[in-house]
């Protein structure tokens, strides 16, 4: 079971890369909690993640950001939202412009607790088959999809320039209009398998296993997964118990939910 009332530090990152984090109220004690915010700027970290790209995030020992891929899609993604609030997490979706457009009050409920909201192409096609003036066409209708379920005005210039390519699939020219977009390229340290079917006892097992070698890392998940939805309560707890903390990434001049209260 998940325990009782408090406060979670939200501490600053690196001087150079931390947008300003002030402490947010959590009701629970114990609660895993959000350890700091890391400001990603594009300019400095165009592609992260080693499972692409020769460079991460600079998280250390036991630090971890959480993603999810795909949505949004009920209920499964509103299962997550509620474990992720039950231990005071904050995490990055990258997120599909048809679900986004499709679950629109679902994608202002996923900003309005302060999660992050990158984004994942329109239809989620293998971008690397597509031709260049077909996937940038893609990909700016995804970006304006998630615009439009945020904002209510549609635009190509993502409010958060993070984007995540659908099965890793980019080409060289790709990459450089992401660049010269100034779009920061995410891939990931490691995943979860969870595209496979499973149990979510297997899928923990196998997360947690992967987690205790790499010791650090941007985790890919897939929030419309239900064995994903059944399994978080307790990846949660396990990153409690074992002190990892959970770093939250925001882009340049973003600020918190909670920051804008104030």
């Amino acid at each position: 079971m998940l325990a009782t009332l408090a406060l979670a530090v939200v501490a600053l990152a690196k001087p150079a890369l931390a947008a300003p984090a002030q402490t947010a109220e959590c009701p629970r004690q114990d609660a895993l909690g959000t350890s700091r915010v890391l400001t990603v700027d594009p300019a400095t970290y165009q592609r992260v993640g080693t499972k692409s790209f020769p460079q991460t995030l600079p998280l250390e020992d036991h630090e971890v950001v959480l993603t999810f891929d795909d949505g949004p899609s009920p209920p499964a993604t509103r299962t997550i939202l509620a474990a992720l609030s039950a231990e005071c997490v904050r995490a990055t979706f990258f997120m599909v412009g048809r679900s986004a457009s499709e679950h629109p009050e679902l994608v202002r409920r996923i900003a309005s607790l302060g999660h992050t909201v990158g984004h994942h192409s329109w239809s989620h096609p293998n971008l690397a088959h597509l031709t260049p003036d077909k996937a940038e066409a893609d990909i700016d209708k995804g970006i304006s999809a998630v615009e439009a379920a945020l904002h209510g005005t549609a635009g190509t210039t993502p409010g958060t320039p993070f984007f995540r390519f659908p099965y890793f699939e980019s080409t060289p020219h790709l990459l450089e209009r992401m660049e010269k977009r100034d779009i920061a390229v995410f891939g990931a340290d490691f995943w979860a398998s969870d595209w496979e079917p499973m149990t979510p006892e297997q899928q923990l097992k196998l997360l947690t296993d992967r987690l205790e070698i790499a010791r650090k890392g941007i985790i890919l998940l897939h929030d419309p997964k239900a064995q994903t939805a059944a399994m978080l309560p307790p990846f949660l707890r396990y990153l409690r118990e074992h002190h990892y903390r959970v770093v939250h990434i925001v882009p340049p001049a973003a600020r918190t939910v909670s920051d804008r209260s104030h």
